[in-house]
């Protein structure tokens, strides 16, 4: 009797091993959650003091893992995606602004697809889907998600993209993206979006802190408690997501990961290449994987690494050279060598002509290259709001100096990031910081080199203001040359139906 309970006993230890040995090699579902132009001044996480603007946000990350020295490599949303997408620069994929995959090249949905994964995606779907030809196994867009601000129609996506991958017994990589806080911002005094919804806290100018790239003005606090009501809809909809995922009992084999597509939609912030531009909020959750509570504030990481790591916790290999590289043993709180340096590049915004950019940095200082500026040049984007416009209407002589410095910029440009994050003083032509300006420089051009990047002529004349401007306007690649033709096929399509539309 006592040796059929032993056998008994051994056989149910077994079942229970092989149990546990089953769970733990199902494959790792993959949730990326993205914001559209959240800056990473806009959240507790790094210290700011505005009480409740992302509660949830900032429990995810004391409980996860919290990179510190975390960017985005093209700071401006579609470019952005790209390389998430691609785990290669802009200039590595061709990718350069507002385009779509003319080279072929491996992505992160296609390759997690074709390994037998659900592919899902909840808003920004042509911005985040560089191969035209993808088609992904569940998808809804910025009309069905409230015009991408309702997080209760977020979250109940959500739960049917969970209920669908349990019922056919598959893993998931799921790419969630907001709309929020991208403009136009929440104000309550306003008629709301088609289906957007209120946050569950609303901001008043006095709650406001101004960053201090920014001048406190009246203006520039009235676009910042609306944004921040935006931000706290985002953090609304990052909870309810969460919500959904552990209540469909899948959160524990689920690697999650949170950032932003680029820095604040404000001037000196998003779509250009200073520290307010490229930094972002970089959280992760691996449970029983993760080193919990872990703020990692040594290594320098970027977007350009997600698909690596996606790659490595799926255990999926591709032939593919990637730019990035795997951030696991990070997320597990090992070292990793040769993350001291970011690169950044700017070349299309979504209008307009080319505004190359490049930028190399450490943790302590940042070198940027502009090769449009040319002290006629002038910088614009769509994310500047209505505050340049009131400065210049009431003509206050110093915050016109603060508009000059924006609009025209010095070909080259060095930040002491650390002590000076908002860039306020350029110190390129300052001889003390000579060396250092001189490694940045060699860093980046043999970036440049490596890359095969079509800046590096305008780089290595970049002292020659003529030559550089005639290559620019000549020789640096249209937007037109780096889109599929499928693309361009939709563009004319567009613009003659806006033509007949306007003909009727």
């Amino acid at each position: 009797m006592i040796i059929k309970r032993l056998y008994f006993l051994k056989i149910l230890l077994l079942l229970l091993s092989l149990g546990a040995l089953a769970q733990s090699q199902k494959p790792v579902n993959i949730l990326l959650i993205t914001a559209d132009d959240l800056g990473y001044e806009a959240v507790g996480t790094f210290g700011r003091n505005i009480p409740e603007l992302t509660p949830r946000l900032d429990k995810f990350a004391a409980e996860g893992v919290q990179f510190r020295q975390a960017h985005t490599n093209t700071p401006i949303c579609m470019p952005s995606r790209s390389v998430m997408a691609t785990g290669l620069y802009g200039v590595s994929s061709g990718m350069m602004g507002f385009v779509h995959m003319k080279r072929r090249v491996p992505t992160v949905m296609q390759t997690f697809q074709d390994s037998g994964y659900l592919t899902g995606i909840l808003g920004k779907v042509s911005h985040s889907t560089p191969d035209m030809d993808f088609k992904w196994d569940f998808v809804h867009d910025y009309s069905e998600l409230g015009s991408g601000r309702s997080p209760h129609k977020y979250a109940a996506y959500c739960k049917t993209f969970f209920e669908l991958c349990k019922s056919e017994g598959k893993p998931f990589y799921l790419m969630v993206n907001s709309h929020d806080p991208h403009r136009p911002f929440h104000d309550p005094d306003k008629p709301m979006l088609k289906g957007e919804e209120h946050p569950s806290k609303i901001f008043s100018v006095d709650e406001v802190d101004v960053p201090g790239y920014l001048p406190d003005i009246p203006q520039v606090r009235y676009e910042l408690s609306c944004y921040y009501n935006s931000v706290r809809r985002l953090d609304d909809t990052f909870g309810m997501i969460i919500k959904e995922l552990k209540a469909s009992g899948l959160y524990d084999n689920t690697l999650i990961v949170m950032l932003s597509d680029n820095g604040s939609p404000f001037p000196f912030a998003k779509a250009n290449t200073y520290l307010c531009s490229t930094r972002t909020p970089f959280l992760v959750h691996w449970p029983g994987k993760m080193k919990s509570g872990l703020v990692d504030d040594k290594h320098v990481i970027a977007e350009v690494d997600l698909f690596a790591t996606f790659l490595d916790v799926a255990g999926i290999n591709i032939h593919q050279k990637l730019d990035g590289r795997s951030i696991v043993p990070l997320i597990k709180g090992e070292e990793q060598s040769e993350r001291d340096y970011f690169f950044g590049e700017i070349d299309y915004k979504i209008g307009g002509k080319a505004t190359p950019m490049r930028a190399v940095g450490d943790r302590q200082y940042r070198y940027i290259y502009n090769a449009w500026s040319n002290k006629v040049a002038t910088y614009k984007n769509n994310n500047e709001g209505q505050i340049i416009k009131v400065i210049e209407k009431e003509g206050d002589q110093e915050l016109l100096e603060w508009v000059k410095r924006y609009r025209f910029r010095q070909p080259e440009e060095l930040y002491d990031i650390v002590n000076d994050p908002d860039a306020k003083i350029n110190l390129i032509d300052n001889p003390e910081y000579r060396d250092i300006t001189k490694r940045l420089q060699s860093v980046l051009r043999n970036w440049m080199v490596e890359k095969g990047d079509v800046a590096l002529t305008m780089f290595d004349n970049r002292y020659n203001q003529e030559f550089v401007d005639k290559y620019l306007e000549s020789d640096f690649p249209s937007k037109r040359s780096m889109m599929p033709e499928a693309q361009l096929r939709e563009i004319e399509q567009k613009r003659a139906a806006k033509a007949a539309k306007k003909k009727k």
